[in-house]
């Protein structure tokens, strides 16, 4: 699977909303995003557009083990 290289913040969060988060905070430059499926879990996003590769690549991998499916499924 190949990762979207032109993924914003506010367009990775609207993803996520699907799968059960919701914006908790943001201070600066940071937002951080909170479920409490499977346990509480906070993930801070950089709000750049795009986020860099690396970053999303870690930010799904985290999501993905937290909620047990894979990353193909989140996207």
């Amino acid at each position: 699977m190949r990762i979207p290289r032109d993924l914003s913040a506010q367009e990775l969060i609207k993803i996520l909303k699907k799968h059960g988060y919701i914006v908790s905070r943001q201070t600066g430059s940071h937002i951080r995003i909170t479920t409490q499926i499977n346990g509480e879990h906070h993930v801070t996003i950089p709000n750049h557009d795009p986020i860099k590769l690396g970053t999303l690549n870690a930010i799904l991998n985290e999501i993905s083990n937290h909620l047990s499916i894979s990353k193909e499924n989140i996207l």
